[in-house]
């Protein structure tokens, strides 16, 4: 997955981010309406790019496959991002918390209504479910590593590991709940019941 510009807490983004953050959520936007009516496999990326007005040049330049339009966003860097801000010593559960609700902060009605339908397109193309796969792997890793720095524990500690695997897991199932539901219930929410399972696992490294 690339790792798009995003706003990081603190800093306002430039007008060329800001551009280039508009056209990337232009062409996804156009990349779902065109794959709900016409269907994934029957979209091709040039019918894309000239639907969100752009070149296949410049959409290569920002999605490497047309799977990444799918698989994309701006979040997961921003929550890291948000993460590593907290002050040191705070209890993880709280570290966790405040990444999610910067992550909720940054998403409009319209980003929660584009991710819904994102996430439910995943669910029904094999090669998209595949690729979420090592998505959710990959977030593992994230986490891992970010546990590393709050906690102290060497990266091969099994605990942490496991705990990075649950709370991958807990806050991924509450996403495919709320997009199951066409986001309802509402999606902090359901974060924050993710937030209270993993609790206690939180508190034990």
């Amino acid at each position: 997955m690339t790792t798009p510009t995003s706003q990081q807490p603190g800093r306002q983004l430039g007008l060329r981010e800001r551009k280039k953050l508009k056209l990337r959520r232009d062409v996804q936007a156009a990349a779902l309406r065109l794959f709900e009516a016409q269907g994934y496999e029957q979209t091709t990326v040039e019918q894309i790019a000239a639907a969100a007005d752009t070149s296949t040049t410049t959409f290569y330049r920002y999605f490497p496959t047309k799977e990444d339009v799918v698989l994309d966003d701006e979040y997961d860097p921003l929550m890291a991002a948000a993460a590593r801000d907290r002050p040191r010593g705070e209890p993880l559960a709280d570290t966790l918390r405040a990444a999610v609700a910067a992550m909720l902060a940054a998403s409009s009605q319209a980003d929660q209504d584009q991710i819904v339908g994102r996430l439910r397109l995943i669910h029904e193309v094999p090669a998209l479910r595949a690729r979420y796969a090592d998505e959710e792997r990959r977030n593992v890793d994230m986490l891992a590593d970010l546990l590393v720095e709050r906690t102290g524990r060497p990266r091969d500690d099994y605990q942490l590991e496991l705990t990075a695997a649950m709370t991958v897991a807990a806050l991924f199932t509450a996403s495919r709940r709320w997009a199951s539901g066409w986001g309802v219930p509402p999606l902090a929410d359901l974060l924050d019941q993710a937030m209270a399972t993993i609790e206690p696992v939180l508190a034990r490294l």
